[in-house]
């Protein structure tokens, strides 16, 4: 069974708990890290005490009630950039310390991280940062037997949505379940692949994002990194 052990960080919650459920019945151990329960994703001595699982679920996140550019406070910037992406880049960094090759991180991104959301900019900032961390940081990781990918759900149904609830069912617009994302959080982490990005939309499978590409200089070069 893969995996015999397991970390989810914001995992007393939504989508967090859901793949802790899920592993849970298939009879993994799992270690939940949730700012609930005082682990704080964003503060890097925490993660100091974490030790090797087969699988991290790196899973925490927040975003705005409302945002204004001109009245965006630092507190509410750093808050969202360190829980979205700070506790993603310290979660990476201390897993490629501790665990063994044939591991695999799983980062929950969003569909925010490959389309804008004017409603939450900095949210969006940070979901596009996690999309571009996982497949640059893969190769490194890929050579120390670490498979690394993202999944992009569109919206879920759990707290952070709240604010626009009311519109969704208005407008019978169908949300995703957190075991929706759950499920796919375990097909990205069994799926053999590394570097990926898998949406999750609802009413459809889990799909690998095939990012297109972009025009390089004339003459074909290719650049030296």
């Amino acid at each position: 069974m893969f995996p015999e052990r397991a970390l989810v960080t914001g995992g007393a919650s939504g989508i967090g708990r859901a793949v802790v459920e899920l592993l849970e019945r298939e009879g993994a151990q799992v270690r939940s890290l949730d700012l609930a329960d005082g682990f704080d994703v964003a503060d890097p001595a925490a993660w100091a005490s974490i030790e090797a699982v087969e699988l991290a679920c790196l899973n925490a996140g927040t975003g705005l009630a409302s945002f204004d550019a001109g009245a965006l406070s630092d507190e509410e910037y750093r808050r969202v950039v360190g829980t979205n992406l700070d506790g993603v880049v310290f979660g990476v960094r201390r897993l490629a310390q501790v665990m063994q090759p044939g591991s695999a991180i799983v980062v929950t991104a969003s569909l925010a991280g490959l389309v804008p959301m004017p409603r939450d900019p900095i949210y969006t900032l940070t979901k596009h940062a996690l999309v571009g961390f996982v497949r640059s940081v893969a190769p490194d990781l890929e050579q120390r037997g670490i498979r690394i990918n993202a999944v992009a759900p569109g919206f879920v149904d759990t707290p952070l949505v709240d604010g626009m609830r009311a519109t969704f069912e208005s407008k019978g617009f169908p949300l995703l379940q957190p075991v929706d994302v759950a499920e796919a959080i375990l097909l990205a982490a069994r799926d053999g692949s590394t570097g990926d990005c898998w949406v999750v939309q609802p009413g459809r499978d889990p799909i690998r994002f095939r990012f297109p590409n972009v025009p390089g200089p004339r003459g074909g070069e290719r650049p030296p990194v």
